[in-house]
């Protein structure tokens, strides 16, 4: 494992690296890796982010975003940036399968790995790592890393700024979730006073949804919103039909599970998407409700404990009919 004084000085002189982050990157993925990228082009080394695959639209504003590979569509090219990198940074992810394909190439680079991520039990792949289950977001300990790591506050600019307060914004839910503590908003303070536009960065994150989007929102919480209440549990299950219809994009589901979390009875929702090769589960939860532990024992995933995902092989509707199956075993939580 490498020390803090061994980090320093390997960066302390121009390095070939590569950021990467887990598949189907969302605000916190993408933040915290253009923030780290617009950090370290200011000390002159030689960086690529990479991503596993696409990632919504609404993410494509954030400054160094022209310069981010897309593994999918790059791959001899991407898989020879990892192999020559010196270092890898690997962040919002704390095992190699997240990044697809990509892992076994960054596990078997000669590179120097640093995780930062604030996901449970990481896999030991890293060389080093900045690692907190109780920040709200990857972009924070980027932040931390920068400032309290690395001790160059000094270099983040407008550009890192934007980035990493877009990713504590859209992991905290807008500062809403329990982990936004008094130590994020003194951070986020420090990000808006370096030329993080907070107004703008909300309107291009959240108001920026194609009709389509807003019509397939319509139709699940018209169609396909279902409530339990005697579990306190809300369902919305969408299929590979209606995606089509619509014509849903990356990125277009993402926060409509909050919806139905945000019924006033509602202690624990499920997004139940059916997609060409799995079905995926999003599940979001109040209070001390363990999301993450469903995803883990009965879905393949993880998480936190208020937002967790998981996926599944079986049927839209076995996984469905599974999920409920598994409600009374939570009861006595989800009643509460």
């Amino acid at each position: 494992m490498l020390d803090i004084a061994s980090l320093i000085n390997l960066l302390a002189q121009p390095q070939k690296i590569v950021i990467t982050t887990h598949h189907k990157p969302d605000g916190d993925a993408m933040g915290s890796s253009l923030g780290l990228y617009n950090y370290l082009i200011q000390q002159g080394h030689h960086v690529k982010v990479i991503t596993p695959t696409d990632y919504p639209e609404f993410l494509s504003w954030m400054p160094g975003n022209e310069e981010v590979m897309i593994y999918t569509s790059h791959t001899e090219q991407a898989a020879n940036l990892i192999a020559d990198a010196q270092i890898i940074f690997c962040l919002d992810f704390n095992a190699l399968g997240r990044i697809n394909e990509m892992g076994e190439l960054v596990r078997s680079s000669k590179a120097f790995k640093i995780m930062i991520d604030h996901h449970l039990e990481p896999e030991d792949f890293d060389d080093y790592r900045n690692w907190n289950i109780n920040a709200c977001a990857a972009a924070q300990l980027v932040y931390d890393f920068i400032v309290n790591v690395l001790h160059n506050k000094a270099l983040i600019n407008a550009d890192v700024a934007t980035c990493l307060y877009t990713g504590i914004m859209t992991d905290s839910a807008s500062f809403r979730l329990p982990n936004t503590t008094s130590a994020v908003h003194r951070a986020v303070a420090d990000l808006i006073d370096a030329g993080a536009v907070n107004w703008r960065i909300h309107e291009l994150v959240y108001n920026s949804a194609s009709e389509n989007r807003l019509r397939f929102l319509g139709h699940c919480l018209t169609n396909c919103l279902e409530v339990l209440p005697e579990f306190n549990t809300a369902i919305i299950a969408v299929n590979k039909y209606d995606l089509d219809k619509y014509d849903v994009n990356t990125g277009d589901t993402e926060g409509i599970v909050n919806y139905a979390l945000s019924i006033s009875s509602i202690h624990l929702a499920a997004f139940i998407v059916e997609r060409s090769d799995k079905v995926k589960l999003s599940l979001r939860s109040k209070g001390d409700f363990p999301a993450n532990d469903i995803c883990k024992k009965y879905f393949s995933g993880g998480g936190h404990r208020n937002a967790a995902g998981g996926h599944s092989t079986d049927s839209l509707q076995s996984v469905i009919n599974q999920f409920k199956l598994i409600l009374p075993e939570y009861k006595k939580l989800l009643i509460q």
